[in-house]
């Protein structure tokens, strides 16, 4: 599933570059650019991550995906950017969009329900601290981009601007500095993930 999405993406991708209402959309952004939409927002990232995470049987990893990728695809549907609200859903730029980002919940859900991880409390520090590694490096990247004008809107991970995102703007109007107004996000992710063990080990006591 994960390698069907992974080509999926890039197909989404090639769509988008032939998009004419979504370069008109994105004129402000400078139209479709190749740089912006690389396969580095977060749920990409959680989508080559999941593979990794079993092939290696690394836990952080998993973790990370499991939380993130399912939290991350969430908000990502439920306040979509520029040019994926308000359109048919038989749209290929809207097809390609859900469709990747629910194909992210099945695969990070399918960590848990295949058996290859168990949630556990002690994964939450570290869940929160790679989350901000990881973001970081992404501003770091898109600031590159803008500066060197390869890519001058470059915006991996929203850690640059909200780009309309309703709930980013609203962090932004709070913190309004780049990469720090995304301190909420953390901050929300925390009680998630809380609930997410609690729903899991009520779920185990009632099966036993």
């Amino acid at each position: 599933m994960c390698a069907f999405s992974i080509i999926g993406f890039f197909a989404y991708k090639y769509s988008l570059s032939l998009d004419k209402e979504y370069m008109v959309i994105y004129e402000n952004y400078g139209g479709f650019n190749w740089w912006r939409e690389l396969p580095l927002q977060l749920c990409n990232i959680n989508m080559m991550l999941i593979p990794v995470s079993v092939f290696k049987k690394n836990r952080n990893l998993m973790a990370f995906c499991f939380f993130v990728g399912t939290l991350g695809a969430f908000m990502a549907t439920a306040v979509p950017a520029y040019g994926f609200e308000g359109y048919s859903i038989l749209l290929p730029r809207m097809l390609g969009f859900y469709g990747t980002h629910c194909l992210l919940v099945i695969e990070a859900l399918a960590l848990v329900t295949f058996g290859l991880y168990k949630p556990e409390l002690k994964d939450l520090p570290g869940t929160v601290v790679m989350l901000f590694l990881i973001a970081f490096i992404l501003y770091a990247l898109s600031m590159l981009l803008r500066f060197t004008g390869i890519c001058p809107r470059a915006n991996y991970f929203y850690t640059v601007e909200p780009e309309g995102n309703a709930a980013l703007e609203l962090f932004y109007r709070w913190i309004p500095c780049p990469y720090l107004y995304l301190l909420p996000c953390a901050i929300a992710l925390v009680p998630y993930m809380l609930a997410v063990l609690g729903i899991i080990r009520l779920v185990e006591k009632v099966s036993h």
